[in-house]
């Protein structure tokens, strides 16, 4: 069994979305289960995790015997909770932070894997795995019933040689891949020309809309031209792939454009697209959360595409914090251009957080605002 006193110390520090959730959950507790038998014949360097939450299975895996641990967390605050944890516990120094790539699997015997939300992060995360494990390598995904499908057991498959499902569990449920098969190699990023706009739109597994262009941004796109005339520096605030970034780097050569994304696969996706666009000397992109490296007062014209889902709720609290950030890295006078849904209530919230905003567009999907700071 987990060890429950190990887990009950975690916290999701720094991670503020969704405050009432906790640290672990019942798909940590039944991945480490399941898992405790195969940590027992493991050496140093041969236990991977991926996209572990707050550290409940990075720390587990240590706690159970596991050492020099590799990790990759898409999301930065995901990194940062299982530091605070690690600390908290006294078992920092136990594992290495790395990039999705063959560095993070290279000879490893167990992987243990969060369900990601969309197929194609999960065909990356196989495509990495199967093509650097070791031969007798076993991966485990594990995720909510409710969000696990038949396409996942598909995609496992295409990497390895056996592929079952465990017994359901508190609505939990773990699938077990073993045996990779040889000779694989990843198909990411993937790379899609788009002619009207002048951009090709690269990919990683993990990335929202992967290589197509949202609609919207579409609406953002067409609303953009004459945006903050005098502005020297612009701020794409949650990039994802950089599709804004990039046009507005092809559309204004005086700009000075950062990108930023606190996922690990938006950032990397957003710096091939910029590369792929021709713009690649003139867009800078930073993992961080929520602008935090970017300095107060600081920038002429940031653009937003925000984030409205947690999971399969329509949530507003990451728009909001991304509203905020920019109400702070923004000049006076600076101007926040934000699309949203039209169904979300966030001309109240630009208002507090930014300034002044008025309607710039609207269709009958989205609604397009340009906010000037205080």
């Amino acid at each position: 069994m987990a060890d429950l006193g190990l887990l009950g110390q975690l916290r999701r520090e720094p991670d503020v979305e969704a405050p009432d959730l906790v640290a672990v959950d019942a798909t940590d507790r039944l991945l480490l289960d399941e898992a405790a038998p195969l940590l027992a014949a493991t050496g140093p360097g041969e236990v991977a995790v991926v996209d572990d939450s707050h550290g409940a299975l990075t720390l587990g895996a240590v706690a159970a015997g596991a050492r020099d641990v590799r990790v990759h967390q898409d999301l930065l605050v995901g990194e940062l909770a299982l530091a605070h944890n690690a600390a908290r516990t006294g078992l920092a120094g136990t594992y290495a932070s790395l990039p999705l790539g063959p560095g993070v699997a290279d000879g490893a015997r167990l992987v243990l894997a969060k369900a990601p939300r969309s197929l194609d992060a999960l065909r990356e995360l196989t495509e990495v795995v199967a093509g650097s494990a070791a031969p007798d390598a076993t991966l485990l995904v594990g995720g909510r019933v409710k969000h696990m499908t038949h396409a996942m057991n598909d995609v496992l498959a295409a990497g390895f040689g056996e592929v079952h499902a465990t017994l359901a569990r508190q609505k939990s449920r773990v699938l077990v891949a073993r045996g990779p098969r040889p000779g694989g190699t990843s198909s990411f990023p993937r790379r899609q020309e788009h002619p009207e706009l002048g951009l090709t739109v690269c990919a990683h597994g993990a990335a929202f809309a992967g290589t197509k262009v949202d609609g919207g941004t579409r609406a953002l796109l067409a609303a953009l031209p004459g945006a903050a005339p005098g502005a020297r520096t612009a701020l794409d605030l949650g990039c994802g792939t950089g599709v804004l970034a990039a046009a507005l780097a092809l559309a204004r050569p005086e700009l000075a454009v950062l990108a930023g994304d606190q996922s690990a696969a938006a950032v990397a996706s957003a710096e091939a697209t910029a590369a792929a666009s021709g713009v690649a000397g003139r867009v800078r992109v930073v993992r961080d959360d929520a602008a935090s490296t970017v300095a107060d007062a600081s920038v002429d014209l940031v653009v937003c595409n925000p984030p409205f889902h947690l999971g399969a709720a329509v949530v507003t609290g990451a728009a909001d914090r991304l509203f905020a950030a920019a109400g702070r890295v923004l000049r006076p006078g600076g101007q926040l251009w934000c699309v949203y849904n039209n169904r979300l209530p966030h001309r109240a919230a630009l208002r507090r957080l930014v300034g002044p905003t008025r309607v710039a567009a609207a269709d009958r999907r989205y609604t397009v605002t340009v906010s000037t700071a205080r």
